[in-house]
């Protein structure tokens, strides 16, 4: 069974052009690049063996192309979920909205308690 071994969140806008694509890739951005994962070397292990699930939530998830998203993550095998979330925030001034989207980037291990021991 899987382990979660770490889950970090982003967030991204586009503030001119109501681009939810755009506003959920910088938001995964956001999130992979607060992370770090020396689990891999230490434990002499293939980044493919982790499974990365990445939630994107945007006020219109229908707009996502969730398979191109996918591609965005460097390591694993992820997959990415859209649902409702996120803001619209419209400027009557100036007739634009700003898009903004979060995302959740969760990576799972298989379980590696034989790899570890008290010492």
């Amino acid at each position: 069974m899987d382990q979660r071994m770490i889950i970090e969140m982003g967030m991204g806008n586009d503030l001119h052009g109501m681009d939810y694509q755009k506003a959920a890739a910088r938001a995964i951005e956001d999130a992979f690049r607060h992370s770090a994962l020396p689990i891999f070397a230490t434990l002499d292990m293939p980044t493919d063996m982790m499974r990365v699930q990445v939630t994107v939530g945007v006020q219109e998830p229908e707009k996502l192309d969730t398979e191109a998203l996918a591609l965005m993550l460097p390591r694993g095998r992820a997959t990415v979920t859209a649902v409702f979330g996120g803001q619209n925030v419209h400027s009557p001034e100036t007739g634009d909205t700003a898009v903004i989207a979060t995302a959740a980037v969760e990576a799972f291990l298989p379980n590696q308690s034989a790899n570890w021991r008290a010492s």
